[in-house]
């Protein structure tokens, strides 16, 4: 049985099965992102639902079979890849283009996206300024642009489904049901990305793992 007792998180939140991969993480659109990997490859693990700032994984399965920590969602999802042999090309020039479109997510959508709900959803609505929103709304919208131009007469963002859609679904899907951002954006306008995002959303993987783990009732 792996020993765990090395890392502190397990002593807060203890391992009923310590021979799966550890996830700990909120249902946010980049903790969904590993929850949505770990259902697509069916790999055996246990969720565990955890504050923001403690967003840790485990997996006790690691290389030389020693327990490794992995951290930041976008390795995760590298981490996932490799490990499985899963959702990644093995081609080198479709890898480093599956990868550009991992690091496009973490460098620009992911921090866009989430500012706009920032000023949209939570503190930032009470600004009086409303400056800065437009500023993110307008990005966005910018990197909408990108998203839906290489969308263009493809169903996936690389020619099959890969960790470029599973780091990017979480983002999108989150403009509507958690930024209610579809309207000030004209998401609806972006059909290459509603058509993307409708096949996302429709993989029983994709609808498992955007609830995991579960938020208390």
């Amino acid at each position: 049985m792996p020993d765990l007792s090395s890392f502190p998180i397990t002593q807060r939140w203890p391992a009923s099965h310590p021979d799966r991969l550890q996830h700990y993480a909120a249902p946010t659109p980049n903790g969904v992102k590993v929850s949505i990997m770990l259902e697509e490859t069916a790999l055996a693990y246990e969720p565990h639902l955890i504050d923001i700032a403690n967003n840790e994984s485990k997996d006790p399965a690691g290389p030389d079979g020693r327990p490794i920590a992995v951290w930041e969602s976008g390795a995760i999802l590298l981490y996932l890849a490799d490990k499985t042999a899963q959702l990644i090309p093995n081609a080198t020039a479709q890898c480093y283009e599956t990868l550009a479109w991992v690091f496009f997510q973490m460098s620009a959508i992911g921090p866009i996206f989430g500012q706009l709900g920032f000023f949209l959803r939570w503190r930032g609505k009470d600004y009086e300024d409303k400056r800065p929103r437009q500023r993110f709304a307008d990005e966005a919208k910018r990197l909408l642009g990108v998203l839906d131009r290489r969308l263009e007469g493809r169903d996936w963002i690389v020619d099959d489904y890969s960790i470029a859609d599973i780091a990017t679904l979480g983002w999108v899907n989150a403009l509507v049901e958690s930024y209610a951002a579809g309207d000030i954006l004209g998401l609806s306008d972006y059909s290459n990305i509603q058509a993307w995002l409708g096949h996302g959303l429709d993989r029983p993987a994709v609808q498992r793992g955007l609830h995991i783990p579960a938020r208390p009732a």
